[in-house]
């Protein structure tokens, strides 16, 4: 781990066992220094970075099973995320997924999350990690241009209590996901992830496929199931400005 690159420590998380936090310079990116390290330093690496405007972070996974449904695990970290959030927002604040991986606070951007994994695993094959990252605006430097901004927004505007506690608590729902998956299978994670995710019409039932697809079942299709692709999404996520490596903004 390049000593430019990394700050030891927890810096001031409160993480629950067999978490490890690597905290990395202002500069760092943490969600490409997971997945260079994913390997040797294993399941629960948790990489944040230390800056103002985001809350920046991404943790290493272990799974068990071949890569086509492992990357299930992404909406395991969502729905996890969505958690912390809601214990750090006000009362009755709207937040809600946009597919697959937005976060939207009172209908507008203010960050996502995303999934990596070993470039050259095979689809069947289990892969030797998986890392959830994560990106939030917690402030922006002018937000009094509503042009420059329109459809996103701040965790502060939106009036979240920001801070480390949001990575803990993350890491501890992330493990309450986990665990049911393990006892329950992965319907309790589809659950909580599609709980956050709006309908397009209330009548439609949904579920997600072992691939990680969305299925769409309603009266337009005549029952049959509308398919959104995962994969596609993970591979360009549709909060990430490519100009920048952020949120767009």
């Amino acid at each position: 781990m390049p000593a430019t690159d990394a700050l030891d420590a927890h810096g001031g998380l409160d993480l629950p066992p067999l978490f490890q936090a690597v905290r990395l310079r202002e500069r760092g990116d943490a969600f490409a220094h997971a997945c260079r390290i994913a390997q040797d330093a294993g399941a629960g690496a948790l990489v944040h970075v230390g800056r103002f405007d985001l809350i920046e972070f991404a943790v290493v996974l272990e799974p068990e099973e071949p890569l086509v449904s492992a990357r299930r695990a992404f909406f395991a970290g969502m729905a996890a995320l969505a958690d912390a959030l809601a214990l750090a927002c006000p009362p009755e604040k709207p937040l809600a997924f946009g597919w697959p991986d937005a976060v939207l606070a009172d209908g507008a951007l203010v960050g996502g999350g995303r999934l990596g994994w070993p470039a050259d695993c095979p689809e069947e094959d289990v892969p030797d990690w998986l890392v959830f990252g994560c990106t939030l605006v917690s402030e922006r430097s002018d937000p009094s241009d509503p042009g420059r901004f329109a459809g996103s927004t701040s965790l502060v505007e939106e009036g979240f209590e920001v801070g480390p506690r949001i990575i803990g608590s993350f890491a501890r729902h992330l493990m309450v996901h986990v665990d049911a998956w393990g006892e329950r299978g992965f319907k309790p994670v589809a659950d909580a992830y599609l709980a956050r995710l709006p309908k397009e019409n209330p009548a439609d039932r949904r579920g997600i496929d072992g691939n990680g697809d969305l299925l769409i079942h309603g009266r337009a299709t005549g029952g049959a199931a509308r398919r959104a692709p995962l994969l596609p999404a993970l591979l360009e996520p549709t909060w990430l400005d490519p100009t920048n490596g952020s949120v767009k903004l």
